[in-house]
């Protein structure tokens, strides 16, 4: 049985078959579940249908089993046996994949700005207290002011050190915007650090990742499946969920308003969802709850998956309509707690107690509630989940190399550019004013120079024995010098990048 137009199939309860609406599948969601219950299977169901119905995806492999989704399925008899069960044809199919990696060492390497990421998640990324994420402002503001690009951590680190070192400039700046003590800029530059240490630097620069590129569909109309590769990246769990949530924040700026399509333009699945939530300050919490409140009238469905419901915070889960939701057990408060919370949050079916069913759940088993109709959830079901069409597991390094290889984008992210930013303006800048400096020591030793020779009765006084050093301005000169100075700093402002970004754009008040 495939699944009507319009429709994902899930699986099967006892009176019906559970599917998912393309239609409200903007309406984002959520897939949790104990270790080895089958989220990772249902994720790739779901990932696999909706490419088969034109919907790009992005999903993070956290294992490395779900990029078995871009190779050939196999009829093994857990699956075979389970189509039969739920009175569906396995058919065995390979679905278009792209491969991702920041460290580009298993997929195409994804680079942003420090720039694209903005004061505020970097701030996150870094683990900065308020005062030191207040000195990441000033230095955004004024990097923007002077016309200088972050691009990468060492534009980052440079401006640091002029900032830690200069200290005309820390007082220029105090009088601006507030203080901008030598300790905090310390504190940030060992923070920095540490990410470099974690391979952060591999994730900022250019060329940065293009957001189109992840919402293509191949000759077929099936949308891509982009998997990044996240085994390694997991090491780093502040930079994999700051690096999502930069995307979230991305794809919310970039694209237009498109209401409520017929179809998602793209669905994004968070895996190990906790990690975005823990220990995030209340503004990031709320600026986090209206993404995902407004992202779907861009046409972009965010289902998150983790472990235990309670992971995702109220105000953001209050956002979440589709609900699958795989065995949890109930051996400590804590998780007895959170299987009475998963079970208030579907509607109740009388023919059995939700919180019961929970704990009772069967590998490849569910409760699921979507939503149909006008949006209104449906009556939560007891559901044996369809197998994938795709391989369940992990491919070779082989077969992952050769995929890269047929990959549209094999050329287009390999080779980094390091164009011209704020590391080679400020070395400029401090070359200049290390020969001026050269210069007016020279001349002001020859002066010096004269005038003994003159006391001495050995030194010339004629004009082509003068020295070549910096000679006194005159008034007429130091008006010029004054003037070209003002005019140079209000170029500098107006064709300055607009580096100086909160974390989510336009939604608090930045345009691109």
């Amino acid at each position: 049985m495939a699944a009507p137009s319009g429709t994902i199939l899930i699986g099967k309860s006892e009176t019906k078959y559970e599917q998912l609406v393309l239609k409200l599948a903007n309406r984002h969601g959520l897939v949790t579940g104990a270790t080895g219950t089958g989220k990772t299977v249902t994720l790739q169901k779901m990932a696999e249908g909706f490419s088969a119905a034109g919907v790009p995806v992005f999903t993070a492999d956290i294992k490395g089993d779900l990029a078995g989704v871009a190779a050939m399925g196999n009829a093994l008899p857990p699956f075979v046996n389970r189509a039969k069960e739920i009175g569906v044809e396995y058919r065995a199919e390979q679905f278009p994949v792209v491969f991702w990696d920041l460290f580009g060492e298993q997929g195409h390497p994804i680079r942003a700005t420090v720039a694209e990421m903005g004061p505020l998640l970097l701030a996150r990324l870094l683990e900065l207290n308020d005062v030191q994420e207040g000195v990441l402002n000033i230095l955004f503001r004024y990097a923007d002011e002077q016309g200088l690009l972050l691009l990468d951590l060492k534009d980052l680190r440079a401006m640091l050190a002029e900032l830690g070192s200069n200290k005309e400039l820390q007082a220029q700046l105090q009088a601006a915007y507030g203080n901008v003590s030598p300790a905090s800029v310390g504190a940030i530059q060992r923070q920095l650090l540490v990410l470099e240490n974690q391979g952060g630097q591999n994730f900022f620069g250019e060329p940065a990742l293009e957001i189109a590129d992840f919402m293509r569909v191949d000759e077929d109309g099936r949308g891509h499946i982009n998997v990044l590769a996240a085994d390694k990246l997991m090491k780093s769990p502040r930079l994999y969920a700051t690096f999502l949530l930069w995307m979230l924040s991305e794809l919310f700026e970039q694209l237009p308003e498109v209401g409520d399509p017929e179809k998602p333009k793209l669905v994004f699945f968070f895996d190990e969802a906790h990690l975005l939530f823990e220990n995030a300050p209340p503004a990031l919490l709320d600026s986090i709850e209206q993404v995902v409140r407004l992202i779907r009238s861009k046409g972009v469905g965010v289902y998150f998956v983790t472990q235990n419901p309670l992971d995702v915070p109220d105000k953001v889960g209050a956002q979440l309509g589709n609900r699958v939701q795989h065995a949890l057990r109930a051996f400590t408060p804590r998780e007895q707690k959170a299987v009475k919370a998963a079970a208030e949050t579907f509607r109740a079916n009388p023919k059995f107690r939700t919180a019961e069913v929970i704990t009772q759940l069967g590998v490849g088993e569910a409760l699921v509630s979507v939503l149909e109709g006008k949006g209104a959830p449906s009556m939560v079901e007891r559901t044996l989940v369809a197998p994938p069409g795709g391989r369940v597991g992990p491919i070779t390094p082989e077969e992952r190399r050769a995929l890269m290889r047929e990959s549209p984008f094999r050329n287009k992210y390999t080779e980094t550019l390091d164009r011209e930013s704020a590391f080679e303006m400020l070395a400029q800048r401090a070359e200049a004013s290390a020969k001026a400096a050269e210069e007016e020591q020279a001349g002001s030793g020859g002066i010096l120079g004269n005038v003994l020779g003159g006391i001495l009765g050995g030194g010339s006084t004629s004009t082509a024995g003068k020295p070549k050093g910096r000679q006194p301005q005159s008034m007429t000169e130091k008006i010029v010098t004054s003037a070209a100075r003002s005019v140079a700093t209000s170029v500098g402002r107006q064709i300055g990048t607009a580096i100086v970004r909160g974390v989510l754009g336009s939604l608090l008040g930045g345009k691109r």
